[in-house]
């Protein structure tokens, strides 16, 4: 059966888990990637995957991948700091390329573009108090401009910190690795807060069931919350326990942010998205759960565990 499907972004954090779970259900996907070993490692033994070299920059080939694709998963990301001249170019083509054939664009979203807001719903009004908010809202704003003209369809799924197997970023990396090292494990300004995690793989199956469904309009937005951890010091104690290490957690303040911030570019932008972890963000997700009222999130010592064992396997 031939790939209705381009995934970009595949071998990233929220993309793996999207392209896994299609892989499960054995509808073929195609994707499209630079690192061509890492591709190929972390899809090893599967056939319902093509594996494409290049760059999402380059319109010409992009354009040419998804000539005859339904979908588009647009999951492309970058490091905060070279976020700005890419990650809005790469939308742009994106879109274009969705426009040879119609194709409906699937965009994992966040909650950076409400700012302080403690409750977010679809309707919410966008109110960013960070540059990479500011930048959020603008390619929301391209990808609904889009929809609306008829370029293409766009299924926007919002979403909040997400972990899970193949999430490398150095807030969710060093958790796993210092757990199956018995180390401390790190987190940023406080733990005594709840906060809401989604765990990629419950994501995901959220994802292509609404691809599945279909969309009722050019352009629909959903909520999906994943789950409100009571406080962030019971879940990474949680999971030092399964991994059979000592109960230890080590909390980076936010004055060291603005300290390493001068020497490292990262942390420079890390900084300005610190109030998320100072205080309660939470996606109402009702809509979509009406919608799916069957939807069960993974257990979570079971979430948990995958991930320790993925993590195990990678070293």
């Amino acid at each position: 059966m031939k790939s209705e499907i381009l995934i970009l972004g595949s071998t990233g954090s929220i993309g793996y888990a999207f392209t896994e779970n299609l892989i499960s259900k054995n509808i073929p996907v195609t994707i499209l990637v630079r690192d061509l070993e890492k591709a190929q490692n972390l899809f090893a033994g599967s056939t319902s995957v093509e594996i494409i070299k290049g760059d999402v920059q380059d319109l010409a080939l992009l354009k040419e991948v998804a000539k005859d694709k339904k979908v588009i998963f647009h999951g492309i990301n970058y490091p905060y700091n070279k976020w700005f001249g890419n990650m809005d170019l790469a939308t742009e083509k994106v879109i274009e390329a969705a426009s040879v054939n119609n194709a409906m664009i699937i965009f994992p979203a966040n909650v950076y573009n409400y700012g302080t807001l403690p409750i977010i719903k679809e309707d919410s009004i966008e109110n960013p108090c960070s540059k990479k908010g500011a930048l959020r809202v603008e390619i929301e704003q391209m990808l609904r401009d889009a929809a609306k003209v008829g370029k293409c369809k766009v299924l926007n799924v919002c979403l909040p910190d997400f972990w899970g197997p193949n999430v490398l970023n150095e807030g969710i990396r060093p958790v796993f690795e210092n757990a199956l090292k018995g180390k401390a494990l790190p987190y940023m300004v406080r733990t005594d807060i709840p906060h809401q995690l989604v765990f990629t793989k419950d994501a995901a199956e959220m994802m292509v069931r609404l691809m599945q469904r279909g969309l009722a309009q050019p352009y629909e937005k959903h909520n999906y919350g994943g789950q409100v951890q009571p406080n962030m010091k019971s879940f990474l104690n949680r999971i030092s326990r399964l991994a059979n290490a000592p109960e230890k957690i080590s909390i980076f303040p936010k004055w060291m942010f603005s300290i390493l911030g001068l020497f490292m570019p990262m942390l420079k932008e890390v900084k300005e998205m610190l109030y998320l972890f100072d205080g309660t963000v939470i996606l109402d997700d009702s809509k979509v759960r009406s919608i799916f009222p069957d939807f069960r999130e993974t257990p979570l010592d079971e979430a948990i565990l995958e991930t320790l064992n993925w993590f195990k396997k990678r070293k």
